[in-house]
């Protein structure tokens, strides 16, 4: 008897811990050239599906999502603005709140431009690191949160492709926020 009870908690511990690898983790594979020069077609990524269970996705984060266009798989792209922001393209560059982002993964400075449009709440702007190749929100537009399956953690196959997504916070945005600090401290004004 209490070898069959000793099994049977093991199985059901065995049985919790994979159901929670599944909800939390999932590996998908690239597809197509989108997010070159630093991820490639058939790379496979972990992806952190738990990620945004209690907070929301950041600017430079890699995320997998499921299109807001008909597609036979989820994309990979990289959130560039959240909702709220500003973002426009112009000039060979992509602009965040009037600042233009400083961009070192990138393929290739974008050949077209995006007149300023502002975020609505709910809703991320992506854009693929290959970015004359991607289809992306330049082309279709936001994406709603709810279509974002998770954070892009590490590429794991093929074996020597493996490191990490490559998710990167602006430097140029983190002075930003310092400022917006620094003023609502000095004039004690709280910012929701």
């Amino acid at each position: 008897m209490k070898i069959a009870r000793d099994v049977g908690i093991t199985i059901l511990i065995a049985i919790a811990i994979f159901a929670f690898l599944r909800v939390s983790f999932q590996g998908y594979m690239v597809r197509g050239s989108c997010m070159l020069p630093g991820i490639e077609n058939q790379d496979w990524v972990m992806v952190s599906k738990a990620s945004y269970f209690s907070s929301d996705p950041q600017h430079g984060d890699i995320i997998i999502l499921e299109p807001p266009v008909p597609a036979n798989h989820p994309f990979i792209k990289r959130v560039i603005a959240v909702p709220g922001d500003t973002v426009e393209v112009k000039d060979g560059k992509v602009y965040l709140n009037d600042i233009a982002l400083t961009e070192p993964y990138v393929a290739e400075p974008p050949r077209y431009t995006l007149p300023a449009r502002e975020i609505p709440e709910g809703e991320y702007f992506v854009l693929g690191d290959n970015r004359n190749s991607a289809d992306d929100s330049h082309i279709w537009g936001t994406v709603p949160g709810e279509n974002i399956i998770g954070n892009a953690w590490f590429i794991y196959w093929p074996p020597e492709h493996w490191r990490g997504a490559g998710n990167y916070n602006y430097p140029e945005l983190a002075s930003e926020q310092e400022e917006i600090t620094t003023v609502s401290q000095t004039f004690e004004v709280e910012f929701e």
